[in-house]
């Protein structure tokens, strides 16, 4: 039987305010991407979401960005390197407190919206969030697109390198995601977001937007629960 992690976007709240359905998703998912406060999420939404995933045994991530909460971390923004290997390692920091009164640790780290964006191509933020990682402690995983400077740079500082994909967004012939704001970049039909993901299951291919099958190697797939 062909096997894969399931992660999702956790904890993007804030108070009584909850875009996820997070009981619901951890009850699916192997991973929990928990937001840490920069682009949704609150101290007690995190904690909240780590007690959950312990109880679980989800496995729990610092789903890192910008700091962006009026933009939900999907708007571009010029951060220094310096700041932003600081912040990353802030979040990460942050997030284990939480998941070690859970009983847990955070597992792995995965960039959100418009950082994940950057780092599939940008040396230098890629290389800060790398730095980031490797200051908040531990050689931990990252996550990110096949392929991304980002990846690669994780894998030449010795960090475990786990690229994934994603069953609810488009795809172009390069094997990037289709930017959020064209149409057709996420796909919504409950049917059409299975079929992809058995796609990418049990061939390792996907059809990008323009009709092409491309090729997409990944260790994880992740499906937001927005869509």
């Amino acid at each position: 039987m062909t096997a894969i992690d399931l992660n999702a976007d956790l904890g993007e709240g804030f108070g009584r305010w909850r875009l996820t359905e997070d009981e619901q998703l951890l009850s699916v998912v192997t991973s929990a991407n928990v937001a840490c406060g920069f682009h949704a999420g609150d101290a007690a939404t995190m904690r909240r979401v780590c007690e959950l995933a312990a109880d679980r045994g989800v496995t729990i991530g610092a789903q890192v960005s910008y700091r962006d909460l009026a933009g939900f971390g999907r708007r571009a923004m010029e951060v220094p390197s310096a700041e932003l290997t600081a912040e990353v390692a802030y979040q990460i920091g942050a997030l284990e407190v939480f998941a070690r009164a859970a009983g847990a640790r955070v597992a792995y780290v995965k960039p959100h919206g418009a950082l994940y964006n950057r780092v599939v191509r940008d040396e230098e933020q890629a290389g800060a969030v790398i730095d980031g990682v490797r200051l908040a402690g531990p050689a931990l995983p990252v996550l990110g697109l096949p392929g991304s400077r980002l990846l690669a740079l994780a894998e030449r500082a010795g960090l475990p390198a786990v690229p994934e994909a994603f069953a609810d967004r488009a795809y172009t012939d390069e094997g990037t995601l289709v930017p959020r704001g064209r149409d057709g970049a996420v796909v919504s039909d409950p049917e059409a977001v299975v079929r992809r993901s058995v796609e990418l299951v049990r061939s390792g291919t996907v059809t990008a937007h323009s009709g092409a099958r491309v090729r997409v190697h990944a260790r994880s797939l992740c499906l937001h629960g927005d869509t």
